[in-house]
């Protein structure tokens, strides 16, 4: 582990910190205002007010402020993958083919007890993401193309850092075996937006490619926005890469908003 990127994954948990206290300040000055409109609707109607401008302009500062945390605290995941520990000393990391050579070059003593309280702060919770669907990439780093699906959290292991998850409808029974888990690290995870958390909401604008579930199905592929929401609450219009009709057009369908994520870099289909 190099100082240089200890230092790197410490300095976005600092960031991280200042996203969050600058969104609990936002946050209050939108209930105030909130309050404000609730008690006096009237006043809008004055001329020369600008209290619907202002809570605009209040939305649009929590939109990016949300926009941001989940980059940096993507990256952080990213880093927290790269700083695990490796086998010997002085070797460097190479791919994981099973989970039981990793249970026998993990450390016995844990390094997540050596990092920023913040960085625990974030492992925390992940943690308290268990018995929710989440996306996940369950193809091997090796793969051709990854295959994204939505899957149940049914474990989190704070010390190796993985996520215990369930496959609820692998699909053909006979062929699968039935439903499946896997053990896969943070950086093959993407929590899917609440759909009763504003703050997690991304609005992805048109042109954006995404990665979205596709009706009817418990997969996730590479979409494309055709136009924005006009709601919070409103469903994503998009176009499926591959989704061909007969005369070779691409059909738009509706996906809803907490089915849709950022396309992870990188992505290979």
């Amino acid at each position: 582990m190099s100082s240089t990127d200890l230092a790197a994954l410490l300095e976005n948990s600092k960031e991280l910190d200042r996203l969050r206290k600058d969104q609990e300040e936002l946050l209050l000055e939108i209930n105030k205002m909130h309050k404000k409109l609730q008690s006096t609707p009237e006043i809008v109607e004055k001329p020369g007010d600008n209290s619907l401008s202002r809570l605009r302009m209040l939305y649009i500062q929590a939109k990016e402020l949300s926009e941001s945390e989940v980059n940096i605290s993507t990256q952080l995941l990213g880093q927290l993958d790269a700083l695990l520990p490796s086998g010997t000393p002085g070797q460097h990391r190479r791919r994981i083919e099973s989970n039981e050579q990793k249970k026998k070059r993990m450390k016995p003593d844990s390094d997540v007890t050596r990092l920023s309280p913040s960085v625990r702060n974030q492992l925390d919770s992940l943690a308290n993401m268990k018995g929710e669907q989440v996306s996940a990439r369950v193809t091997p780093e090796d793969a051709e193309k990854d295959e994204w699906f939505v899957v149940k959290v049914i474990h989190v292991d704070k010390e190796t850092r993985e996520f215990e998850v369930l496959d609820e409808e692998p699909g053909d029974e006979e062929e699968s075996g039935g439903q499946r888990k896997y053990k896969l690290p943070p950086s093959r995870i993407i929590p899917f937006p609440k759909r009763t958390d504003p703050s997690s909401i991304l609005d992805f604008p048109p042109g954006r490619h995404v990665l979205a579930v596709y009706p009817g199905t418990t997969a996730l592929y590479k979409a494309t926005v055709v136009q924005p929401r006009k709601r919070k609450t409103d469903d994503y219009v998009l176009e499926f890469d591959d989704d061909h009709e007969e005369d070779g057009s691409l059909p738009q369908r509706l996906v809803p908003f907490h089915r849709v994520v950022a396309l992870p870099e990188g992505h290979r289909q």
